[in-house]
C-alpha cells in the first residue's frame, strides 16, 4: 500500500472511529498530549489530544505499530510520566493533583514495565515477590498471603519459591516480575508486552494468569500488545493507536467487526479473520466476526450443520 493510500485509510477510519465513553470509568485521560524533548531541535510529540475511558473491572487491551503512542500512554497512567497538556484521572481525580502524593498512585495502579525480569535483585523467588508489600508496611503474615497468592496467578510452583530467581528460564523469571506487581494488589495493573520473547506455550501461560487474576480479583487490567491473536484471545475492550492518537477504541467484537479497515492502516489482524474474510469474498458468509478459532469452530459448526462428533 502507498503512503497516500494508507493516509487516506487512516483517515477514513478515523472519522468514522469507536469510541464509547464509559458511565463510570477507572482511568480516564483528558485531551492528554505528551513532547518528548520539548523546546528542542528532537522535539516529537508521542501522543496528541488523547481521550480515552478505561472500563473499570475489564481487561481492556491496547495495540498499534511501533512509535504510535502506546507504551508512553501507559507510562502516564501511573504518574511515570506527566503529561505536557491534558489530565489523568483515577477514580474521577486528576492523579497529579498532589504532586507529593504521587507515590501512593503508584501502589494503586502497577505497572509491569518490558522484560521486567531484567529488575529482580533479590536472592529468592519469594523475596523478589515480598519486596513491593513489604514497602507498603504490611505485617508478615500478609505478606505471605500475597506472595502464595500472586504465584499461583502467574503458575509459579512452591518448590521455586526459596529458588534464587537467576536460577529460573527467562519465562519464569517472566512470571517472577509480574509477581512481584500482583502482590500488591493494586487497583489497576499495566502490562506493556508482557509476553514478549516469549514462545506460544509461553505467551499463553502468561496471558491465561494474568485472565485468571482479571476474573479472580475484579481488578482492572491494562495489557499492551503487538499481537493481536493474544488481543482477540484474551481482552475484553481494545484501544487501537495511530500517529500518536486513539484510532479506535470500543469492545472486542467492535474492533474486530473492523477487520478490513485495521488492514488497511497496516494492522495484522488473527489469521482464523482474515481466512474468514477470504471466504466470505467467495461467497462464504457468517453471522459474526471471527476473530479467535473457537469462534471460528462454531461458526463452521452452524454454517455446514455439523452435529456434535458429526462430519458434513
Amino acid at each position: 500500500m502507498s503512503k497516500k493510500k494508507k493516509l487516506m485509510a487512516e483517515t477514513e477510519l478515523a472519522s468514522a472511529e469507536i469510541i464509547h465513553p464509559a458511565e463510570d470509568p477507572k482511568l480516564r485521560l483528558l485531551n492528554v498530549s505528551y513532547i518528548y524533548s520539548k523546546g528542542t531541535p528532537f522535539e516529537m510529540k508521542a501522543l496528541d489530544s488523547v481521550s480515552l475511558d478505561i472500563h473499570r473491572g475489564k481487561l481492556t487491551g491496547i495495540i498499534g505499530h511501533t512509535g504510535s503512542g502506546k507504551s508512553t500512554m501507559v507510562q502516564l497512567f501511573n504518574g511515570l510520566t506527566t503529561p505536557t497538556s491534558g489530565k489523568v484521572l483515577l477514580d474521577g481525580e486528576d492523579i497529579w493533583a498532589k504532586p507529593k502524593e504521587i507515590g501512593k498512585i503508584r501502589f494503586r495502579v502497577g505497572l509491569v514495565m518490558q522484560y521486567p525480569e531484567y529488575q529482580l535483585f533479590e536472592e529468592t523467588v519469594s523475596a523478589d515477590i515480598a519486596f513491593g508489600p513489604k514497602n507498603m508496611g504490611l505485617s508478615g503474615e500478609e505478606i505471605i498471603e500475597r506472595v502464595n497468592e500472586a504465584a499461583s496467578f502467574v503458575g509459579l510452583p512452591q518448590n521455586l519459591m526459596d529458588q534464587s530467581p537467576f536460577d529460573l528460564s527467562g519465562g519464569q523469571k517472566r512470571r517472577v516480575a509480574i509477581a512481584g506487581i500482583m502482590a500488591m494488589r493494586p487497583e489497576v495493573l499495566v502490562l506493556d508486552e508482557p509476553a514478549a520473547g516469549l514462545d506460544p506455550q509461553g505467551r499463553r501461560a502468561i496471558f491465561s494468569g494474568i485472565k485468571r487474576y482479571n476474573r479472580e480479583t475484579g481488578c482492572t487490567v491494562i495489557i499492551v500488545s503487538h499481537s493481536m491473536e493474544d488481543m482477540a484471545e484474551f481482552c475484553d475492550d481494545v484501544v487501537v493507536m495511530a500517529h500518536s492518537k486513539v484510532l479506535m477504541a470500543g469492545s472486542r467484537d467492535e474492533i474486530f467487526s473492523h477487520a478490513e479497515k485495521l488492514e488497511e492502516v497496516g494492522l495484522d489482524i488473527p489469521q482464523i479473520t482474515r481466512l474468514a474474510l477470504m471466504l466470505e469474498k467467495e461467497g462464504i458468509t457468517f453471522p459474526e466476526s471471527l476473530y479467535t478459532v473457537g469462534y471460528a469452530t462454531e461458526a463452521f459448526a452452524a454454517l455446514f450443520d455439523l452435529g456434535e462428533g458429526g462430519g458434513v
